[in-house]
């Protein structure tokens, strides 16, 4: 058991289910009191038995749909009152829509940015000012590989992430002089549910198949930076090179991954 998340209170927002529900499941094994958020109660619920029941691991669960920002500071209100410090916050929750901006619906497009960038900005407001009071936390946010390398008909989720990325690298440099660690994590195709909504039909799953990240496997690297300094996890590791490469020379990787931008 790795003793610096022993006793450490863990905020996870989506999870319920994919990377989140793996996160809470490891934070758990490694000594942590998972926070749970998510939308559906009785998956929660059914989580945090499970964790009595096989870890004997106190667990904490809140329902909340952090699109809706009425919801995300009352849900937050509430765990900082029943909880004397916190100290950490994963920023898991998150959606995506695959489409061509011309053909996408404007719901789509505010549904990403109310939770994979706003919420993310407003939970971070929040947390950071808890956190600035014991001069101790960490902040991991979920982006994506999307974010360094945008495809087509990935426009504005690629967008999105973007953002997440810009966001967290200048809260970084905000909290230098401070014990407060902030983490990006770039993540490709994951297998979980969401391309139920991201990939309805299933096309872009099967052509990526063979590169689908396993979602244990990543939520068990998260768990491993928890409180340390680390600066940012990129999985896979060739598909990090490749955005280096692309930004290195963007228009010749353009011509040479064509088809490869085009599997959605």
């Amino acid at each position: 058991m790795r003793r610096n998340l022993e006793n450490k209170k863990i905020i996870v927002t989506g999870a319920s289910s994919g990377i989140g529900e793996k996160l809470v499941w490891h934070i758990a094994e490694n000594g942590g009191i998972p926070i749970m958020i998510a939308r559906s109660i009785d998956k929660l619920e059914a989580q945090q038995i499970i964790l009595e029941k096989k870890l004997q691991v106190e667990s904490f669960v809140y329902q909340a749909d952090l699109q809706e920002e009425t919801e995300l500071e009352i849900v937050f209100k509430k765990i900082l009152e029943e909880h004397t410090q916190l100290h950490g916050l994963i920023n898991n929750a998150g959606v995506g829509f695959f489409d061509y901006i011309k053909d996408m619906d404007w719901q789509e497009v505010n549904q990403m940015y109310q939770l994979n960038v706003f919420a993310v900005m407003r939970t971070t407001k929040i947390m950071m000012a808890h956190f600035s009071q014991y001069n101790e936390g960490h902040i991991i946010n979920i982006a994506s590989q999307a974010g360094k390398i945008a495809t087509p008909r990935s426009s504005v989720y690629a967008s999105t992430k973007h953002a997440v990325l810009g966001f967290t690298n200048g809260l970084r440099l905000e909290n230098t002089s401070t014990n407060i660690q902030v983490t990006t994590v770039n993540l490709g195709p994951v297998r979980t549910n969401f391309f139920t909504l991201a990939d309805p039909e299933g096309s872009y799953q099967k052509n990526v198949n063979r590169y689908m990240l396993d979602p244990d496997r990543v939520a068990k690297k998260i768990t491993a930076v928890l409180f340390t300094n680390k600066r940012e996890v990129n999985l896979p590791s060739w598909m990090e090179f490749g955005s280096k490469l692309y930004h290195l020379f963007p228009s010749l990787m353009e011509t040479i991954l064509k088809k490869q931008f085009n599997k959605k």
